[in-house]
C-alpha cells in the first residue's frame, strides 16, 4: 500500500491547451509554477521556480477551458504520474505530470465575462462523468 498525493499552489504559466476526445471526454494540459524565496550566505534573494505538468480531465478539463487563464492563481491536488513514449523517429520520452483530482482557482480576478470569480473547490466526484472512488481504508 502507498500514498500518492501531491498539493500545489503556483501560478498557471500558460493557457490550457484543451483536447476533446471521443464520447465527449475533454483533457486539459498546461505549466504551473510553484517558487520559493529564501535569503543565501550574503543575505541576497533568491528565488527558485519549479514547473509542473499539470493534467486534468473531464469536467475538470472543461472548467479549466472557461476559467484558467495563463498566470492564474491555483491550488491543485492530485497524484505524480511518470509516463515513457517514443516519437516517429523511435526516440524515447519521459515526462513526469500532476494529474488533478481537485482544483481551486485563487485570487480575485473576476472571469472574462465578467462574473464573480469561481473560488470554491472542485473535485472530480463533484463532476458528472467521472466515477469516484470508494476509500478502502480499514478505518
Amino acid at each position: 500500500m502507498g500514498i500518492n498525493k501531491v498539493i500545489l499552489v503556483g501560478n498557471a504559466g500558460k493557457d490550457p491547451e484543451i483536447k476533446h476526445l471521443d464520447k465527449g471526454v475533454s483533457v486539459a494540459r498546461f505549466s504551473l509554477a510553484t517558487s520559493e524565496t529564501y535569503r543565501d550566505k550574503d543575505n541576497q534573494k533568491v528565488t527558485n521556480t519549479e514547473w509542473h505538468n499539470i493534467v486534468l480531465w473531464r469536467g475538470l478539463a472543461e472548467i479549466a477551458e472557461k476559467y484558467v487563464k495563463k498566470g492564474s492563481s491555483l491550488y491543485i491536488e492530485g497524484k505524480i504520474r511518470s509516463r515513457t513514449w517514443d516519437d516517429k523517429d523511435g526516440k524515447k520520452h519521459y515526462t513526469t505530470e500532476i494529474v488533478a483530482d481537485t482544483m481551486q482557482l485563487l485570487g480575485s480576478k473576476q472571469s472574462s465575462d465578467g462574473s464573480a470569480p469561481v473560488t470554491e473547490a472542485i473535485q472530480n466526484e463533484d463532476v458528472p462523468g467521472i466515477p469516484h472512488e470508494e476509500d478502502d481504508l480499514p478505518f
